[in-house]
């Protein structure tokens, strides 16, 4: 099925071969417009956005996230701000984006990125992540290997168990042993295992 999303900020304008966007240029108020108007699969969002040009992009954002729940959100940032992407993903990390403006350079991981979202997944940026795990310590997370750590920092990142295997150079079953292990040692519901991943992100961000 096509992903739709209604993109806001720059860049101007967005075209992949898996997507269809409604593209418009506009302030915070506009964006929610569009949202409630088009009804978009995924809303990309400029953190920084007419009227203030502060952080109108990001309580937009939120307030997506609060009024139009089945539509995802990605926010891009000029800078690495933790503290906006805990805000933004609140008490649930389903259907969530957070990337450095220089992520997009990369067309193929920015499309991926749209459509991880779309499905209900996470896409945080390496560098936020990096940031969060480095100062936010938890007795849960205390308790996980320094490989395990690896795992799910590339699992809040949005990553398959393949994509994971691929960046640590392990077997599809070492990645799953890996995993199995996070969702034991952080003490995780038995439930589907992409409830699971989204459980051990909100885990990581001391959520």
């Amino acid at each position: 099925m096509t992903t739709r999303f209604c993109a806001r900020g720059s860049p101007r304008s967005w075209k992949t071969r898996a997507t269809r966007s409604s593209v418009a240029r506009g302030d915070a108020d506009d964006l929610l417009l569009k949202v409630r108007s088009y009804k978009p699969s995924v809303a990309i969002v400029d953190v920084r956005m007419p009227p203030g040009n502060a952080d109108d992009g990001l309580v937009a954002a939120a307030e997506i996230r609060r009024s139009y729940p089945d539509v995802a959100v990605l926010v891009l940032s000029q800078h690495v701000e933790p503290a906006y992407l805990l805000e933004l993903v609140g008490d649930d990390a389903s259907g969530v984006g957070y990337l450095l403006k220089d992520r997009v350079r990369d067309v193929r991981e920015f499309v991926d990125a749209v459509e991880r979202v779309a499905a209900g997944g996470t896409a945080f940026d390496p560098d936020v992540v990096k940031m969060l795990v480095g100062g936010h310590r938890r007795s849960e997370l205390d308790d996980l290997t320094d490989r395990e750590r690896d795992v799910l920092t590339l699992i809040a990142e949005g990553r398959s168990n393949r994509a994971i295997g691929k960046e640590l150079f392990l077997s599809g079953r070492a990645v799953e042993r890996h995993v199995q292990a996070i969702f034991q040692k952080l003490r995780l519901p038995e439930s589907e295992d992409a409830n699971r991943r989204v459980l051990a992100v909100l885990a990581l961000l001391g959520k």
